[in-house]
């Protein structure tokens, strides 16, 4: 079975081996104060920060969940006020969650065909992004969050992104994802990278009311150890999988000519329109296509009968759209099977 739906969604097939060498290895019975795991931790955090080309002095934290890491912001690096910038569904929760938390809320809503402007008013401490809005299949392009001029925290939600296209980390201070989108991994773990501006605003608020405080987090990752049982299991796939694949800008380069040549194929080769009508905002890793209700009923069948998942479509498009992951773990033959399937 291929799935394309986008999250969670395939995960390595070398994985399978990979838990076996877990359970060879013992890792999965050692207590996450043995040195056995502080290696582990300290040899996933190396390899990943390599791969993705995260510079040296951002730090890297592993945390249960993308959702989690929204409320470290607000309660660890949010000093009075967060402003939320937001096209889709995904970005409106983040905004709605943090709402909830106690500290200044306020959010600017942009249509989702629409590019954003980078004349964006606030005097937020922290201005909060969805990079990649998943419900709608758009993106934010790294272009834009250059020409933001603010002396504000920047937080990047970028799970449907990290692992899949090449991010320019020095544009943002806070970066959260969860691995089981481009990453292709299980679901169970969240990351949060931090920039030393980040770190600092962190230091000066000095929160430590919760046991996911960032700075609790932080003294125990300084020791390569978590301030909680951890997602061992989830840590020690992540490092293996880190092994295996090329460096981001290899994969972005693969996985942006193949988004490329997918919405040339729909637009040129069957009877199915993008949802995304600009370019400009279009996602590189999720594609929504639309469809009749009938239409979208009918390929779903015709798919499911020849072993391919599409994923459903969200909110207002549930019904008339699909959407398909474009992640790293999926290989050109699946898409090239998927072609053969959406020709009329």
């Amino acid at each position: 079975m291929t799935t394309f739906y986008p999250g969670p969604s395939k995960v390595y097939p070398q994985v399978a081996t990979y838990l076996q060498d877990a359970m060879n290895d013992g890792i999965l019975s050692q207590n996450h104060r043995s040195t056995a795991f502080m290696s582990m931790l300290q040899d996933c955090i190396y390899v990943f920060k390599q791969k993705q080309n995260i510079p040296d002095d951002y730090e890297v934290f592993f945390t249960s969940s993308a959702t989690e890491c929204w409320e470290i912001v607000s309660q660890s690096l949010v000093k009075n006020h967060s402003h939320h910038v937001f096209n889709g569904a995904f970005g409106e929760k983040w905004f709605e969650y943090a709402s909830r938390l106690g500290k200044t809320t306020t959010s600017s809503k942009f249509a989702f065909q629409e590019t954003l402007e980078e004349n964006i008013s606030s005097n937020a401490d922290v201005w909060c992004f969805t990079q990649n809005e998943t419900s709608n299949a758009t993106q934010i392009k790294n272009s834009f969050i250059g020409k933001l001029h603010t002396k504000a925290i920047i937080a990047i939600d970028v799970t449907s992104s990290l692992g899949g296209i090449e991010l320019d980390w020095k544009l943002g201070d806070i970066w959260l994802a969860s691995v089981q989108k481009c990453l292709g991994l299980p679901a169970g773990m969240g990351i949060m990278i931090c920039s030393p501006k980040a770190i600092k605003q962190a230091e000066a608020i000095g929160d430590s009311n919760f046991y996911n405080s960032l700075l609790f987090i932080r003294d125990n990752f300084n020791k390569f150890q978590t301030n909680y049982t951890p997602n061992i299991l989830g840590i020690y796939l992540l490092m293996k999988v880190m092994q295996q694949v090329p460096n981001i800008q290899t994969i972005n380069s693969h996985i942006k000519e193949r988004a490329k040549d997918f919405y040339e194929f729909i637009d040129k080769e069957t009877n199915l329109d993008l949802l995304i009508t600009n370019n400009e905002v279009r996602s590189e890793t999720v594609i929504a296509i639309n469809g009749t209700v009938d239409e979208i009923l009918v390929l779903k069948q015709k798919s499911k009968e020849n072993n391919i998942i599409l994923g459903n479509g969200y909110g207002t498009w549930k019904d008339t759209t699909f959407r398909i992951a474009n992640f790293p773990a999926i290989e050109d033959w699946e898409f090239d099977k998927l072609k053969t399937l959406l020709i009329p």
